[in-house]
């Protein structure tokens, strides 16, 4: 079993329950799921950049990504439908705990000029989302092997009621927001 998972159940649980007032455990905010996601708009010029996200982003959260396609041509962007722009990774479970342990005691502390994470960036339903410039923020991403630098979002899908709920959930898992 993940350490987060075990603190989650040991820690966080009973946390807010008294924080919230609720007494059943089912009621209360959890994750459910992390979607990590590469925009790689440079893939139509170079069909490589596309193998090397997808072998990156494998690496890093432990599961193969889908690679996304444009669904609509728009003509200011050079794009047209069917294009693949990016690749994509939705983590529920074990792997889910998994990647974000690594996110927050390997990864965060290695972001350059850290000054903790926007609290703001909710998104009204209890969901946050961040970005990352670059991936060699992860330790398995090794730095002299990185042809292009390459940023992805990350997004925490809680199901928490209110961004208030989901900002103490995600505070007791230890996402060191800025105050």
């Amino acid at each position: 079993m993940p350490a987060l998972k075990d603190k989650y159940d040991n820690e966080i649980v009973p946390g807010l329950k008294e924080h919230l007032g609720r007494n059943n455990p089912m009621s209360l905010p959890r994750v459910e799921k992390v979607v990590v996601s590469m925009g790689v708009g440079l893939a139509l010029q170079d069909k490589k950049r596309i193998e090397t996200s997808t072998k990156d982003l494998a690496t890093i959260v432990g599961q193969r990504p889908v690679v996304c396609r444009a669904r609509k041509s728009v003509s200011n962007f050079k794009v047209r439908a069917g294009n693949e722009t990016g690749v994509k990774v939705t983590l529920r479970g074990s792997r889910m705990y998994e990647f974000l342990e690594r996110l927050l005691h390997l990864a965060v502390p290695r972001i350059r000029d850290f000054r903790g994470l926007n609290p703001q960036s909710f998104d009204g339903r209890g969901n946050y989302s961040m970005g990352l410039s670059e991936q060699s923020v992860f330790p398995e991403i090794d730095p002299d092997g990185i042809e292009h630098p390459q940023g992805m979002n990350i997004t925490v899908v809680t199901s928490a009621r209110t961004d208030s709920e989901a900002l103490e959930l995600l505070t007791r898992f230890g996402f060191p927001f800025r105050t």
